[in-house]
This record gives structure tokens, sequence and C-alpha cells, in this order.
């Protein structure tokens, strides 16, 4: 898509192109597109359901009531943070009072419509220009326009002093947001984090973007970092100005469980006990796993390996608890008879420290269904030797 075909679609018959081909299956995409060109220019035709595409794809992160009203960029749906962690951060800046926010590199603007949505004046900037029309058009459709000012122009070149707090979202891409490979160096983002964080201390409250591995080494010393995952996936991390410096947590949505680091030393090797938790990725990258095993009474498996092992049920909402039934030296053949002496037929495996990769493991031992049993299975290592933990949730 480009700027032309973008404006033709915020047409009115652009419009009443794009409703007509609103959840049109991709296998009648030719039928629909060789009936529609017959009174619609072909062009605005492949764009209208270009753009069906990009909402039904993007309803995977957007409320599917926003994406049905939304404008994407093919980049714009795979960039976009998903709508309920901007929700989460528009609300932990809200707390702190902010009422207006310099959203840089904003992209196709959800941040910058949760923003709003959570009563926060918004400069969103990005500097290319159909992104930037794409955005304004976003805050127009959800009726946001009036908190929302879009500007296209480079951010480090935006003036932020009249702003509360300072967001940025820079480009973890090779090519910026234009495609390529992930980016890992932070001076390899667009703009670099070294950038980013002289425009945070600028702030009274500053919030930066940045990918769930980044080195805890690369944190400055002033800022809270903050790992989130939603639905069990990490999605980012944020770097915050202005709250709690040096505290790490890591925040689990959507329920928005949080667990806050107290600095305790690893968690000590102990046999396997009757329970297994496996920690949430968030705790993961966080490094928390120590607190996850204060909270449930127990210790690891293998010093390098992030499974706690406990002999009690304790509740936590940051790992997922299984019941241990069995632990095997590493063996196929083994495994595989024991999954069919016991009937199993659903078979999930995880894996930790395994070069292992659970799906070929799995042809190899249930080619077939052998019953109606589940078992979930365990591949990781006691002190550097391979084992099988077979077991089960235990909610």
């Amino acid at each position: 898509m480009n700027d032309a075909s973008f404006a033709a679609l915020l047409t009115t018959e652009g419009r009443a192109l794009l409703d007509e081909v609103r959840g049109t299956d991709p296998a009648r995409e030719l039928a629909v597109a060789t009936r529609l060109r017959r009174t619609h220019p072909a062009e605005l035709v492949s764009a209208a359901l270009a753009q069906a595409r990009l909402r039904q794809r993007a309803a995977a992160k957007f409320p599917a009531a926003d994406a049905e009203r939304m404008f994407f960029t093919p980049n714009g749906v795979e960039q976009s943070t998903r709508a309920t962690v901007a929700e989460h951060r528009a609300r932990r800046l809200r707390a702190l009072g902010v009422t207006s926010v310099a959203d840089l590199c904003c992209g196709i603007g959800g941040d910058a419509l949760a923003l709003a949505r959570a009563g926060i004046r918004v400069l969103a900037v990005d500097r290319d220009p159909l992104t930037a029309a794409v955005a304004r058009a976003n805050a127009e459709a959800l009726g946001l326009a009036g908190l929302i000012e879009v500007r296209e122009a480079d951010v480090t070149e935006v003036d932020t002093s009249g702003y509360e707090a300072v967001f940025v979202d820079p480009a973890r891409r090779t090519g910026g947001r234009a495609g390529g490979g992930r980016v890992f160096d932070p001076e390899a983002y667009s703009p670099p984090l070294s950038w980013a964080v002289t425009a945070a201390r600028a702030a009274p409250f500053a919030a930066l973007k940045v990918a769930p591995g980044i080195p805890h080494e690369a944190v400055p010393q002033e800022a809270e970092a903050e790992w989130i995952s939603d639905g069990g996936d990490v999605k980012e991390a944020v770097l915050w100005f202005g709250t709690e410096p040096g505290l790490v947590r890591s925040t689990l949505l959507p329920a928005g469980h949080t667990l806050r680091g107290r600095g305790l030393p690893d968690p000590p090797v102990r046999p396997l006990g009757r329970y297994l938790y496996e920690p949430d990725g968030a705790v993961i990258r966080a490094h928390l796993v120590a607190e996850v095993a204060e909270e449930v009474g127990g210790g690891l498996l293998d010093a390098r390996i992030a499974y706690v092992t406990a002999d009690a049920p304790l509740p936590t909402p940051f790992a997922s608890r299984y019941e241990i039934t069995d632990e095997l030296p590493f063996n196929v053949k083994r495994l595989k008879a024991l999954l069919r002496d016991r009937e199993v037929g659903v078979l999930t495996v995880k894996k930790r420290g395994s070069a292992v990769e659970p799906e070929e493991l799995r042809r190899k031992v249930l080619p077939k269904p052998y019953g109606r049993a589940a078992v979930t299975v365990f591949l990781t290592r006691r002190e550097d030797t391979p084992v099988m933990l077979l077991g089960h949730p235990a909610p």
C-alpha cells in the first residue's frame, strides 16, 4: 500500500468498498475482486481487500470492534503493541498523574489510542508519511482525534518539553519499520537506546519499550525494569523513569499480577519434589525465579534451569504447577513403552536445557494415540544428566 492507495480508501467510495469486503474469505478473494473491478478501480479493490486481510490479522492484537474500523500496514500489524499491553502501560502512566504524553515512533497509533482512552493527551510522532497518515486515520476512526495530535517528523528533532511523560518505541528490526531481521543490540535500535534514555531523563516520567531479551546490564541504574507477558507469552520489557529506580518486576496479563524483585540469592538446588513449577517467561526474563521459589517453598532441579520443585501444591499466579509422577533417564524407547502401557493419547512435551526438539520426540514416542490418558513430559537435566519428568497439570 502506498500513500495514494491509502488516501483512496479514506474516500466515500473507498470506505463503502471496505464495508463490502469486510470478512471476505481468502478462498473467495479472487471471485470478489473480479466482481468488484467491474464497477471500481482495480487498484482500489486490491487495496480494500488487502486492508480487509490486515484487519483480520489485527484482531489477534486489538479488540475485534476496533480492528474492523482501524487501518493497518503490514509492518504496522506485526509491530504494534498488543492492546492489553498498551492499556496496562496507559493505566500505569495515568496512575502516576500523567495527563500528556509525547509518543515517539508511534507507528500506526496503537499505544496512542490506549493512552487517549485513559484520558491522556497525546502527541504521536512518526517520520514515515504513510504510517503517520494511518495513525491519524485510526485516531479519527475510534473517535479519539480530539486527544491525539499526529505529527510526521523525525523524533530526534521534536521538542517534548511541554509533555509530562515521554513514551519511546524504537524500531527493533534491520531496515527500521520497513521490515528485516530482529535487532538485539539496543544501540542498533532506531533511534538507539542511548538517545531514548536521554529523552527519558529530560521528562518527569518516561517509558521506553525494549525487546524482552535486553541484557540486565544495559538497564540504566535510575530506571525501573518491567517484563510483561500476555496469556503466557512474553511480549516486551519497559524501562520506566520517574518511578522506582533499580526495581525489577514482572507483570502477567490479562490478570495484571505483578511480582516485584527483592534481590534474593539464587535458590538452592534440591531433590525432585512432588510438584514442578514452571515460571512464566516474564518472571524468567526478569530474573525473579528466586522469588517464585521462595513463594512455593521450593528450590531448583538444576542451578542453570528455571524449573522449581517443591513438596507442596502452593498457589502462585507466577508459575504453572504440575504434579510429577515419574523421573526417568532420557531414553526414547523406554518412554514410548511407558506411554503405550499407560494408554496415553494426548502428549505435551516441554523442555529446558535439552537439545531435543519436542515435536520430533512426540512423533517418535506417540506415532498414534494409545488411549485417552494425557501426560506432560519435561525434557531437562539434573547435574548435567538428561532426564525426563512425567506428570500432569495440577491447578
